[in-house]
């Protein structure tokens, strides 16, 4: 913005409510309180981005169109590398990081836009170039944290409203908020170290409501110019805001975590099995949902294997009668929810391969009965093929597969997300390099 025109601005008086300064009296704002909630964002973030990214990378994005759904990621794939197997709990816990994480962060991100929210309504909003740039990095900053925290949480609740592809928006605006974020630290960092030496962590804490005095005025204009009196103490905001991240860790980790904390997991959706039995873990899709029918599964059901030969043909009589391998892996997805470990058995994928011609597999194509969609077929790496957990499941837990769990076979390779152990396979096509 020209000179001439933010100098226009500031001689125009401001417009009444949040634009005045006088309008925020809040006698606990200011760059120490601010500076607390900034450096607990500061470890958190960047551990939410990089599992996020590792998320990504769990898809195996680069194999093609078919695990890709992010049209046009360029350069922004630039870490892309084959996704390991071991150790076979990885996306689980990278994933289940993420999003427990991610809520855990959100009373942070509310403390965090509260205490500098005055900056939001500053007045002229534009004084210079460089104060253009600040403000435009602020807009992308808030305006990113709100979308991604958003998109996630409504993703985590498997609640689609989006107008896309979740994976798509989730992608490019993570890349926009933590390049935002990045250039916020770089203008920032300097006073968050200056505010939080300006006094002791242990001195606040021990302050009580009486105690609490304003700070002295600082040059972003957080504290009030003219402050109420107070009636929380800075110790309580922080306790508040800790309170907060507390209830929320409590109320979703047990979804990946498992175990008797599943049971405290309320605003998870998979936070109880939905039946017992054998079969009765977490679903995240019935075949109803996807159009898979017990028809197009029954009797006339076969498994085509292509590779270096003609292709091979068999019924699920045939696949059991080959030797049957254990696996005692989880199902762990992009929503952050996972299974307990179950006991599958069925046919090695790396035996598979073998009997198609392809023992040195680069890959295998796995499609599925369910009607063309979004992973209706996904590609699997070599060494996803070539792990000895790596099966075409026929059963779990001593028992034929369910239909909701892939009846008449289903994939399950360790550390892959639950949306590529894909189900309902009709067809296996291991190619060479």
């Amino acid at each position: 913005m020209p000179a001439a025109v933010a100098g226009g601005l500031g001689r125009l008086p401001a417009p009444p409510g949040p634009f005045r300064a006088g309008f925020w009296r809040s006698p606990i704002r200011g760059p120490w309180l601010t500076s607390v909630f900034g450096l607990v964002l500061l470890v958190g973030i960047p551990v939410l981005f990089v599992t996020g990214a590792l998320s990504y990378a769990a898809y195996n994005p680069d194999l093609g169109p078919l695990n890709d759904q992010t049209p046009d990621k360029g350069l922004l794939g630039f870490y892309l590398f084959d996704w390991p197997t071991r150790p076979y709990w990885l996306y689980r816990l990278t994933q289940g990081v993420h999003v427990t994480l991610g809520v855990v962060l959100v009373p942070v991100v509310l403390g965090k836009l509260w205490s500098v929210i005055p900056k939001l309504f500053e007045w002229p909003p534009v004084r210079s170039p460089a104060h253009a740039l600040e403000r435009l990095s602020l807009l992308m900053l808030v305006g990113g944290a709100v979308f991604e925290f958003v998109t996630g949480i409504l993703n985590i609740q498997l609640y689609y409203v989006f107008p896309g592809s979740f994976y798509t928006l989730h992608f490019y605006g993570a890349w926009v908020f933590i390049a935002a974020f990045a250039v916020h630290v770089g203008l920032k960092f300097g006073r968050l170290v200056r505010a939080l030496r300006s006094r002791p962590l242990w001195r606040e804490l021990r302050t009580g409501v009486a105690g609490t005095k304003p700070e002295p005025p600082d040059a972003d204009g957080l504290v009030a110019t003219a402050p109420a009196a107070p009636t929380i103490a800075r110790r309580g905001a922080l306790a508040l805001v800790g309170a907060g991240s507390l209830a929320l860790l409590v109320v979703t980790a047990g979804q990946s975590i498992g175990g008797r904390l599943r049971r405290t997991a309320l605003l998870a959706p998979h936070n109880r099995p939905p039946a017992n039995g054998p079969n009765g873990f977490q679903v995240n899709k019935t075949a109803a949902s996807v159009g898979v029918s017990p028809a197009m599964v029954g009797p006339d059901w076969r498994l085509e294997l292509h590779g270096a030969g003609p292709v091979q043909v068999f019924t699920r009589e045939q696949l059991l009668a080959m030797p049957q391998w254990p696996a005692l892996l989880p199902i762990a997805c992009v929503e952050g929810w996972s299974t307990e470990d179950q006991h599958w058995s069925g046919l090695r994928l790396a035996d598979l391969a073998a009997l198609a011609g392809v023992p040195d597999a680069a890959d295998v194509l796995v499609d599925s009965v369910q009607p063309p969609g979004p992973y209706s077929s996904v590609v699997l790496r070599g060494n996803q093929v070539r792990d000895p957990l790596s099966l075409l499941a026929l059963h779990v837990n001593g028992v034929d597969l369910a239909l909701d769990h892939g009846y008449p076979a289903r994939i399950i390779v360790p550390a892959n997300p639950g949306v590529n152990n894909t189900k309902w396979v009709r067809r296996l096509t291991f190619r060479s390099r």
